[in-house]
């Protein structure tokens, strides 16, 4: 058993944050993001886990290294041209010619991966597919199943009443169960999407395909930047479980600063009097100056925030140096070394 985690976009939807560090390393809670994933998987048992990079590899591989401080062993494979979803899996999978775990590369999920193993192998699948609910199926492509969770097809982003009336809001949750024989299908060499390739050709051919949908699980595509602060708004809030997740307490806080006990705060931080901290994740080596204001943020490592500013609902990249009397408002984006003057807003 091994699994491929498909790391390889330029992380677009993510700018500016993407700019100097490739979306798999992208902190979350002051953690790569990649890790996340990699917990999953060796939750179930599967240490074995190839990487299948495009953008910016070699500053995965530094972060990451071998695997070995985080109990795996880490592959990775570089694409020569950007191949797509399914390209990407027949390229690096090929020499390997085992039951596959197919991650995409964007998703947080503390999905059970061993359950979603056992439907696999219970319904003798050659391809099972990992589904999750929404709330708006209409902005997602949604997949169809008989009730004994066979694939029936894909429905690509039907309008509102549509969904309505097909009584579906199933989508696809971007973790696959591969058999070898997926990979036969699959020109090598050529760009191949899962979704409009693979899945409907595996269809076509009446290859034994199912799908196994999450309950309670958690789900996010952390692609933007909405979506990434929701995830550590989500974590703030209790609603992922599954991660150790441990409070640094290597950081220099004064008396009379007030840092509510939800936020997390990285090693070696200084945070001078006055200072508020609600709700919000400060990464490691940030300077924060005299009766500044943080909310409902994130702020990346070795920032530097001056007197009085004041952050709300921002994210803040690495570096970032944030003037006096400056204020950043709610759904601001700064990517790594943006500097605001004094009494700038934003």
């Amino acid at each position: 058993m091994q699994a491929l985690i498909l790391a390889g976009g330029k992380g677009t939807r993510l700018r500016p944050l993407t700019v100097y560090t490739p979306k798999p390393i992208v902190p979350v809670m002051n953690r790569p993001f990649l890790l996340y994933q990699i917990d999953v998987l060796k939750k179930a048992g599967i240490e074995d886990i190839t990487l299948s990079l495009s953008y910016q590899p070699d500053k995965i591989q530094h972060v990451l290294g071998n695997g070995s401080d985080f109990g795996v062993n880490l592959r990775y494979i570089t694409e020569p041209t950007p191949m797509g979803t399914g390209g990407a899996y027949r390229f690096a999978a090929d020499a390997l010619r085992e039951t596959t775990v197919v991650f995409n590369g964007d998703i947080l999920t503390n999905l059970d991966i061993a359950a979603l193993l056992d439907f696999h192998t219970s319904k003798q699948a050659e391809a099972t597919i990992s589904l999750t609910p929404v709330g708006d199926p209409s902005r997602y492509g949604l997949v169809e199943t008989d009730k004994n969770g066979r694939v029936l097809r894909f429905i690509e982003k039907p309008s509102p009443e549509e969904a309505a009336k097909l009584n579906i809001n199933t989508i696809n949750a971007g973790v696959y169960v591969l058999e070898p024989s997926i990979l036969d299908i699959i020109a090598l060499g050529e760009n191949r999407s899962f979704e409009y390739d693979v899945f409907p050709e595996i269809l076509r051919l009446e290859t034994p395909f199912f799908a196994y949908t999450m309950s309670s699980e958690y789900w996010l595509d952390i692609g933007t930047p909405e979506s990434y602060l929701k995830a550590h708004h989500d974590f703030l809030d209790g609603k992922i479980d599954g991660f150790s997740l441990e409070q640094e307490s290597d950081f220099e806080s004064a008396t009379r600063s007030e840092i509510d006990l939800r936020s997390r705060i990285g090693s070696g931080c200084s945070i001078k009097p006055g200072v508020k901290i609600v709700n919000s994740v400060i990464g490691p080596g940030v300077h924060i100056e005299e009766k500044a204001t943080i909310e409902n943020s994130v702020i990346w490592s070795h920032t530097r925030i001056a007197t009085s500013a004041e952050i709300r609902g921002a994210v803040i990249g690495r570096s970032c140096h944030i003037g006096r009397n400056a204020i950043v408002s709610e759904g601001t984006v700064l990517g790594d070394k943006t500097a605001l003057t004094d009494y700038t807003k934003v």
